[in-house]
């Protein structure tokens, strides 16, 4: 059992700094572009970072820092949500927004056309452009965010005893 108060915090805090790291050197050491979906998985970790940081400045308190860490947790299960749904989105279980993915209406006119090219992103949604062990990167941010949520939340209630 950990029974230092900073450590599920720092922990939170860790894996954020970890995963945001990871991300953005694939997209600019890598030239990786991330997708709109992609771009979403991200704001959990930054909401979940930001509160584990909040929690640390607060563990004297302890409901407070325990309350703030478990809001970082709930904030990563979401980000595996986002990441669930992107996950289906590649593997075309589901449709995914029309802004990213190839699910776009027909244009009529020759006008219309020219509008949904321009404002078409350039990286769709449902397109795997890595993977590792046929796991693509929302694959794996579902995985690590369903862990990382479930071992935080699950500490936090065994240390409340």
């Amino acid at each position: 059992m950990i029974d230092r108060p900073y450590s599920i915090p720092l922990g939170l805090l860790f894996m954020s700094t970890v995963i945001l790291g990871s991300v953005y050197a694939f997209q600019y050491v890598g030239g990786l572009q991330p997708c709109t979906l992609c771009l979403y998985q991200r704001w959990p970790w930054w909401i979940a970072g930001g509160l584990a940081l909040l929690a640390l400045f607060f563990v004297r308190e302890r409901r407070m820092s325990r309350a703030l860490a478990a809001l970082a947790a709930l904030a990563i299960l979401a980000g595996a949500g986002i990441a669930i749904y992107h996950t289906g989105v590649e593997q075309h279980w589901w449709t995914g927004p029309t802004a990213c993915s190839g699910t776009a209406a027909t244009p009529q006119t020759l006008e219309a056309l020219r509008a949904q090219i321009f404002a078409a992103p350039v990286v769709r949604c449902d397109d795997i452009p890595w993977s590792l062990f046929g796991i693509s990167m929302a694959g794996y941010n579902a995985l690590i965010s369903l862990a990382t949520g479930l071992a935080a939340l699950t500490l936090l209630r065994r240390n409340a005893r």
